[in-house]
């Protein structure tokens, strides 16, 4: 197997030639989280919050995000989404909520969607904060980490449980 480097013969960075990768079906799946107060959770599940729909936007931001991620990551190659999906769903904790957020990207090529995903999901995040700040700046987000993949050379990626609770 062909040595894989981002650094030139003068030790200096370079983009990693996969010319002669092969193309495979690729996947990855992201998650996010962000922790918010209750007024906040009431107030997105109600759609109050007078920036607009927050949830119809961070989708939107996490998908442009997923297409843009090669201008943002140096070394990142840019490649051809076939698809990206966003998803939401709710924790309650004591006195806050989490929204938990999940990014599949899938695409056919000859490297992965990892970074698309991973970057998705962190923009995705970023967008609740930016249009719940007004609320509370108290916000958290969450760990952001890849929770599976699969395609390409070094096959299937699944983190287990134990990854998860750190």
């Amino acid at each position: 197997m062909k040595s894989f480097t981002h650094f030139n013969d003068e030790g200096r960075a370079k983009m990693v030639d996969i010319s002669e990768k092969s193309e495979t079906a690729r996947n990855a799946v992201a998650h996010s989280s962000i922790i918010v107060n209750k007024h906040i959770y009431e107030s997105i599940n109600n759609n109050t919050i007078k920036k607009g729909d927050v949830l119809a936007v961070a989708q939107v931001a996490g998908i442009m995000a997923a297409k843009k991620t090669s201008d943002l990551i140096p070394m990142c190659h840019p490649i051809s989404l076939k698809g990206v999906d966003i998803s939401f769903h709710w924790e309650e904790e004591q006195d806050d909520y989490r929204l938990v957020i999940e990014v599949s990207a899938k695409t056919v090529g000859s490297t992965g969607v990892e970074m698309e995903a991973l970057t998705a999901a962190s923009v995705t995040a970023l967008t609740v904060y930016d249009m719940c700040k007004a609320i509370d700046k108290g916000m958290i987000i969450g760990e952001t980490y890849l929770l599976e993949k699969s395609g390409g050379v070094n096959g299937s990626y699944k983190r287990n449980n134990k990854q998860q609770d750190r």
